[in-house]
């Protein structure tokens, strides 16, 4: 039988990869960091947006129980991770984005799950930031 990883899944077997790679051409030169300790830069940096989709069949008085209940704002963010934004869209629940070094993404994913799931359908989309190149061809193209 056949499984999907799904999106999060593939994205966290391409970073481990590259990650391999990079630790491996690097070993004989430097010690990599520990776990957790990198500060995102922009060759290590990504964005990720996670949606909190809320329970509608809950009252909100529910739904934040459940959270204090489970930590999840003692827990979320974590420290070191850079909140970008942070919305309530109605009817939708919260959307967060998040800029963190990749090997921080599966703490990101823990933290979600063992905190905000029940009150919340989690939903990933990684992203990197493109500003810098998307202005720079705008100019360009004047």
């Amino acid at each position: 039988m056949r499984r999907s990883i799904g999106a999060l899944g593939a994205l966290a077997v391409s970073i481990s990869v590259l990650t391999a790679a990079d630790r491996a051409a690097t070993a004989q030169t430097t010690a990599p960091p520990q776990v957790g300790s990198a500060a995102p830069t922009a060759d290590t940096a990504v964005l990720l947006t996670v949606f909190l989709r809320h329970d509608q069949s809950r009252p909100l008085a529910e739904l934040n129980a459940q959270l204090a209940k489970q930590g999840f704002y003692k827990a979320f963010p974590p420290p070191g991770i850079e909140v970008v934004s942070w919305n309530v869209v109605m009817g939708i629940g919260q959307i967060i984005t998040l800029r963190l070094p990749a090997t921080r993404l599966r703490e990101i994913n823990r933290v979600l799950e063992d905190t905000a799931w029940g009150a919340y359908r989690t939903e990933f989309y990684p992203s990197y930031d493109y500003r810098a190149v998307g202005l720079g061809e705008h100019e360009k193209a004047q």
